[in-house]
């Protein structure tokens, strides 16, 4: 596959499936990753009376080993549940309407190489489409994987994904599963945008250079570069959006950037920034690795 583009008798319905399995297989193998970035995204400073004290978090390693000494070995893969609900709805629209979308935006009757605009247009519009449909289980996702900041002797809030969705409901109203929609829808437009153009433009050069293929090393790369730049730009985004969704202490998107702003720097905005690099960078290696043996 040189492209995204799947071959033309691949139809929507089967490119979602492949989409959705890779999606989930890269989710499956990569959600420890992703619990300690939350963890560490939500951990705030806090003050004592000789300063500010210690963070419990340190590092992805740290934090990875903290969780696994204190919680368990499996609660690295809390909110996996969700998470796997999230990406057989997310990861399946965003790549299976892409290449529709993409199309529908130059016309039916355009001949040629579609322009580099055009296929941004067209992965920030699928990937915000396909997050407001998954915004639900992107929610109960993060607040299962937040538990385990609670103090001790707290009772836990869920007791499993079912009960996450049926506990917000009940207690906050059906809207309550769009928490943070503002923020998602941000965050996944750009950062769907960046993996989809730059994996299509980092393979593109990858494959330019003498004695590189169209094989697995050149997807693998390609993929990890689709994951840093993914990352730099939408780790901000990501910061506030798991802010919002794991705590209920902010009023709105605006709040949450000006409190975190003001409380805690910049440089908060890039906490967890190599746990999101390893995550987001591994996710989609294995998830276009994945794709393009499913599309060939």
């Amino acid at each position: 596959m040189s492209d995204l583009k799947p071959r033309p008798e691949i139809s929507f319905v089967e490119t979602f499936f492949c989409s959705a399995f890779a999606a989930c297989f890269a989710e499956f193998l990569t959600i420890p990753l992703d619990t300690a970035k939350v963890r560490l995204q939500l951990q705030k400073k806090t003050a004592t009376e000789d300063g500010v004290s210690a963070p419990k978090y340190r590092g992805l390693l740290g934090t990875v080993a903290t969780i696994a000494r204190e919680e368990g070995l499996s609660a690295l893969w809390k909110g996996i549940i969700a998470g796997l609900h999230r990406q057989c709805i997310y990861g399946g629209l965003r790549i299976g309407l892409y290449d529709p979308v993409k199309s529908f935006l130059v016309g039916g009757d355009f001949v040629g190489d579609i322009p580099l605009y055009h296929k941004i247009l067209a992965a920030l519009l699928t990937g915000a489409i396909a997050i407001t449909v998954a915004n639900p289980t992107d929610l109960v996702k993060v607040r299962l994987q937040a538990e385990g900041k609670l103090p001790s002797g707290v009772p836990k809030r869920y007791y499993g994904t079912l009960d996450a969705y049926y506990t917000i409901v009940r207690q906050e109203g059906l809207g309550a599963l769009w928490t943070g929609l503002g923020p998602n829808i941000a965050r996944n437009a750009i950062v769907n945008a960046a993996e989809l153009a730059s994996y299509d433009q980092v393979k593109q050069t990858i494959l330019k250079i003498p004695g590189f293929t169209d094989n697995i090393l050149t997807h693998l790369l390609a993929g990890l570069g689709a994951g840093l730049f993914a990352v730099c730009i939408g780790s901000p985004i990501d910061v506030v959006k798991s802010r919002m969704m794991g705590d209920s202490a902010y009023k709105n998107t605006f709040d949450c950037f000006v409190k975190t702003l003001k409380n805690e720097g910049i440089f908060a905005f890039y906490k967890g920034f190599l746990p999101n690099f390893s995550r987001l960078g591994s996710w989609n290696a294995i998830m276009f690795l994945t794709l393009e043996q499913l599309l060939q």
